[in-house]
């Protein structure tokens, strides 16, 4: 049974949005969250985006961790931010990889830059795409994002001169947040105007 329908979505990569990536993280000891994501959340929570993380993890794939690795520190993460008040409403991953091993090795349209994770979501959550918004640190997550027919599609780095077909590059969440806020409201107002419209 989906949730109410028409909720629009704050996509999130994990590896390098929500934490720095130090490469096939699996351990909390080694999971450290990136300055203002919470906040982030808070502020897309207040304009009423539901919270789903898209994560490639193609470590499992590739035989670094399980995937009872994945869950138990995904469990700990979604308690973090339960604990900051903005739980997350689902967690999609993809173990998944062409280079995999076993049951891992094939081509999954889960895996980013495809869209399945992004189509997942808008059917089992009752997600509206088209008002929807992804925060990725690579260029899978932007081709995932316009895979998917999102309106916005952010990188998130700290280079300067990086070459992306992304909407917008942000180099913190506050930033993020700032443009979320004025992008939101903006979308509402056009709204508004096709409604009165019509």
């Amino acid at each position: 049974m989906t949730e109410t329908p028409n909720s629009p979505a704050l996509f999130l990569d994990r590896d390098g949005v929500i934490n720095h990536d130090a490469g096939y993280i699996h351990r909390i000891a080694d999971f450290r969250f990136i300055d203002g994501i919470f906040d982030l959340c808070a502020t897309a929570r207040d304009l009423n985006y539901k919270l789903v993380v898209v994560t490639n993890q193609s470590g499992i794939g590739r035989g670094y961790y399980t995937e009872e690795d994945f869950h138990q520190l995904t469990a700990w993460m979604r308690e973090a931010f339960i604990a900051h008040d903005v739980p997350l409403d689902a967690v999609y991953y993809c173990p998944f990889h062409p280079d995999g091993i076993g049951q891992y090795r094939k081509t999954s349209q889960l895996r980013k830059p495809a869209p399945g994770m992004l189509l997942k979501a808008r059917d089992e959550l009752g997600i509206d795409l088209a008002t929807s918004v992804l925060i990725g640190d690579k260029e899978s997550d932007i081709e995932a994002a316009h895979n998917a027919k999102l309106p916005l599609a952010i990188r998130f780095s700290d280079k300067a001169d990086i070459r992306s077909k992304a909407d917008r590059i942000f180099s913190n969440h506050a930033q993020i947040a700032q443009f979320l806020t004025s992008f939101t409201k903006q979308q509402h107002s056009v709204c508004e105007r096709d409604v009165r419209g019509h």
